[in-house]
C-alpha cells in the first residue's frame, strides 16, 4: 500500500465518520421537532432510500429550525441541570436552618416575631 492510496483511505474513512454524524444529527433534530409522525417518517424514509440527497435536503429546508431546537434543548437542559445540582445541594438540615436563623436573631437581624415566623417554617418542612 504506497501513501497515495493509504492517505486516500484515511479521507474516505472520515468521510464515513462525517456521514454517520450528519445522519445521527439528523435523525435527532427529525424526533425533536414538533412534525407530525408522517412527515417524521417519509423524512426517514427519504433519507434510507436517498442517503446523501435526503440528509442534504433535510439540512437545507430545516437548517434554521435545527439551530433553534438545538438551542432551546441546551437551555432546557441547563435549566434542569440548576434545579437539580440546587435540590442535591439542598438548604442543608433542620438545625443548620434553626442554628443561622438564632445566629440572626442573636445580631439583631431578626425580630422575634420575624424569628419565630421563620422557625416555624424551618420545622414545617
Amino acid at each position: 500500500m504506497s501513501l497515495g492510496d493509504f492517505l486516500i483511505s484515511i479521507f474516505w474513512f472520515f468521510l464515513l465518520v462525517i456521514w454517520i454524524w450528519l445522519l445521527i444529527t439528523v435523525f435527532v433534530d427529525m424526533f425533536r421537532s414538533d412534525m407530525s409522525g408522517w412527515a417524521k417518517a417519509a423524512w426517514v424514509l427519504f433519507t434510507i432510500v436517498v442517503p446523501w440527497l435526503g440528509v442534504l435536503v433535510y439540512l437545507i429546508v430545516h437548517g434554521k429550525d435545527m439551530q433553534q431546537r438545538a438551542i432551546d434543548h441546551a437551555v432546557k437542559q441547563e435549566k434542569a441541570q440548576r434545579e437539580y445540582i440546587a435540590a442535591a445541594a439542598g438548604s442543608g438540615s433542620s438545625a443548620d436552618e434553626l442554628e443561622k436563623l438564632n445566629s440572626l436573631h442573636d445580631q439583631g437581624v431578626l425580630t422575634d416575631d420575624e424569628f419565630a415566623a421563620q422557625k416555624q417554617k424551618v420545622l414545617a418542612g
